[in-house]
């Protein structure tokens, strides 16, 4: 079988194999304009996106270019990694000019009040009584989630968690473990399954989640429904002083552009942390000015109310 093609205003039979060759190179080039535009849009380099979706750089670039005929495994953890659905990516819409998805985009970018608004109307259900009185704190590693979360928690009289902790339970071994056995696809199912667990047994808590959990946005959806979030933030250079004070020094080893990945990260993430509820800054700030700031948050907020 074969179809009628025109070229240069003369028509000749194209056979099926080259339709279906022709189809599929579309695809790819559509693919990685599209990622390539997602890419830029959030203003993250490749090699930071290599970092967050675990795709190799020499991949990433392949398939931007339109030639890398990537698994449908490995451009779900790029589309992950944009905040994207893979479907954005190989759907006939355009994402960009699409009613729903140019929706989805404002919502992303409106302020944390339009967003409730937004919430409020297409959900009749109160946010608060999905939040019960669960905090989390969401952030880079090294903002002080857990010393914090712990203190504040003891303060208040109610359980502290960290999800990392409940995922170990779940999984039966260490997170390093969990990862080289199963890969970030088996981490994050482990880690939407521990925080539904979370949700289901504690209706008050001080959770605290590792910084990736912003890029699932399942994940992250449901804990932003279930739960009052703050964002503690730092400088760089401080998340960076203080993950080595603890007496981790594999951020810097054997890699000198460790900072400026690092300042790539928090830049690409910053828009997906901006959807708290609040804010607190513990860059150049004692421990207990900190706590009694992240306190006073949670009571004048009435996340315990």
């Amino acid at each position: 079988m074969a179809e009628i093609a025109t070229f240069g205003g003369k028509a000749t039979r194209v056979d099926e194999a080259t339709v279906r060759d022709r189809a599929v190179s579309d695809l790819l080039v559509q693919v990685g304009e599209r990622v390539r535009k997602a890419r830029e849009m959030r203003g993250i380099p490749r090699r930071v996106l290599s970092e967050m979706s675990g795709v190799s750089h020499r991949y990433l670039a392949e398939l931007e270019a339109g030639t890398g005929n990537i698994s449908i495994g490995l451009l779900n953890r790029v589309a992950i990694a944009l905040d994207h659905k893979i479907e954005w990516l190989v759907g006939e819409d355009d994402p960009w000019t699409s009613e729903a998805l140019r929706v989805s985009e404002l919502y992303r970018s409106a302020d944390r009040a339009t967003r409730d608004d937004v919430l409020r109307i297409l959900n009749p259900q109160s946010l608060r009584d999905n939040r019960a009185e669960r905090i989390c704190l969401v952030g880079l590693r090294g903002a002080g989630k857990s010393t914090l979360g712990r203190l504040a928690a003891s303060e208040l009289g109610i359980p502290f968690l960290e999800l990392n902790k409940e995922i170990e339970l779940y999984g039966g071994m260490p997170v390093g473990d969990i990862m080289a056995l199963y890969g970030p696809e088996g981490y994050r199912k482990l880690e939407a399954d521990s925080l539904d667990k979370v949700i289901a047994n504690y209706e008050r808590v001080i959770l605290a989640v590792a910084g990736g959990i912003v890029a699932e946005p399942a994940t992250y959806n449901r804990l932003l429904t279930h739960f009052h979030t703050i964002w503690l933030r730092a400088s760089p250079q401080e998340h960076m002083d203080r993950v080595r004070a603890q007496g981790d020094e594999r951020p810097m080893e054997g890699n000198p552009e460790a900072m400026s990945q690092l300042r790539s990260i928090l830049k690409s993430r910053e828009a997906l942390y901006e959807r708290a509820q609040a804010q607190l800054d513990t860059s150049d700030a004692p421990l207990e000015t900190s706590l009694s700031a992240l306190v006073s948050i949670i009571r004048d907020q009435k996340f315990l109310e």
